[in-house]
């Protein structure tokens, strides 16, 4: 038996469910499992948690459809101008994030349901759910497992989270790639790959999230939708979009050493290099793809948020965002995020230090291959 026949048997007999869908997750898993396998020089550790992800992964797609069988009326759920949050990860986007879900009106991911979507949430039970405390504990593991997460990005149970997950359950996903050296995957992920059945994916799991836990105003991040933003609009065409920025000397660095972080128990062998060269590409390729999105025409659906008066004061960026949306920021949604700012108040865990010389790179030359971008945004290069 081949590998992957191997991991699908071991989902179907984990659940008792056979059907995952459509078939489109197939080409993604093959190549995940093929580079993962002769490219990742995992450890014993690494090996079990790759497996484990897998099989998990593909459990929840299992979920997902039986959940879509016995009942076929939550493909009618209409995903309605969804406002996503895109850019360059480490900019400031998980902040924006955590506040823009303080608002009661709006829906969004939830780290408890991103990782665990079936059964789907009900709004009668979801401030209790026991997934809740199931969230609470893997974050406890996760703390003891890569103790600096908390320091590059703190979260809960109930904060949000990316559609990495969802995405993952395509096996078209940048997840796979901070937690393992995979270069032929992410080659193919960022030049070949079509992303359009992934996020139609992600749009049935929202579908079902949504179904009986409004509201449909739909909050969503993800740095990943710069690489397949076109993809991205022929599935939510009507969505509209915030970008932050910030000094790619401080961004690129810092995401390469979260990579670190992630991979850094499941291998005796990190490539500190590919982390550094991999994190560059993704962004400059990425940045060059949205930048030519929003010159096609679709410049006015976008907002674009400075990182650095951003964290000084938030309120009049919010401000103008709702302006943007042509909604009204509330008293009440302002009350709760100035609570929210003061329970996760920034460098609270520390703050997160790295050395860019140990990924390979040198700030002036990021500086210098990425100022197509700093030019278009107005971008300052000084340190924040």
């Amino acid at each position: 038996m081949d590998r992957v026949s191997g991991l699908l048997d071991q989902a179907q007999a984990a659940t008792s469910l056979d059907d995952f869908g459509d078939e489109s997750f197939r080409e993604g898993l093959g190549r995940l499992v093929a580079s993962a396998d002769a490219e990742a020089r995992f450890n014993d550790a690494g090996h079990a948690m790759f497996d484990a992800q897998i099989v998990s992964f593909l459990s929840s797609r299992l979920r997902i459809e039986h959940w879509y069988r016995l009942h076929p009326e939550i493909d009618e759920e209409e995903i309605v101008a969804p406002l996503i949050g895109l850019g360059l990860p480490r900019t400031g986007s998980t902040a924006l994030s955590c506040m823009l879900a303080q608002d009661p009106a709006v829906r969004f991911i939830r780290n408890w349901e991103g990782t665990d979507p079936c059964p789907p949430p009900e709004t009668a039970t979801q401030h209790d759910d026991p997934r809740i405390a199931l969230a609470e504990a893997r974050m406890k593991q996760r703390d003891a497992m890569f103790p600096r997460m908390k320091q590059m990005v703190p979260s809960t149970a109930t904060t949000p989270t990316e559609c990495q997950t969802f995405m993952g359950f395509d096996f078209k996903s940048q997840l796979f790639q901070a937690m393992a050296r995979i270069p032929s995957y992410v080659a193919w992920f960022n030049h070949e790959a079509d992303l359009a059945p992934t996020y139609l994916y992600v749009k049935r799991v929202l579908k079902l999230l949504q179904w009986r836990c409004p509201p449909d105003r739909w909050r969503l991040k993800n740095p990943t939708h710069i690489l397949f933003v076109d993809a991205l609009n022929q599935v939510f065409p009507d969505a509209r979009f915030w970008m932050t920025h910030r000094d790619v000397a401080d961004v690129i660095p810092s995401v390469a050493d979260l990579y670190f972080e992630l991979s850094r128990p499941f291998t005796d062998s990190i490539d500190k290099a590919w982390l550094g060269e991999v994190t560059a590409d993704f962004c400059e390729i990425g940045m060059k793809r949205v930048i030519a999105f929003r010159a096609a025409g679709n410049d006015d659906r976008f907002f674009d948020v400075d990182f650095a008066p951003f964290m000084q004061d938030p309120y009049p960026t919010l401000e103008d965002l709702y302006a943007f949306l042509g909604e009204m920021l509330t008293p009440e949604t302002r009350a709760r995020i100035a609570a929210w700012r003061l329970e996760a108040a920034r460098d609270k865990h520390g703050r997160h230090l790295y050395d860019p010389a140990d990924f390979g790179l040198d700030p002036h030359r990021l500086r210098d291959r990425f100022a197509f971008y700093s030019r278009r945004f107005g971008l300052s290069s000084a340190p924040v």
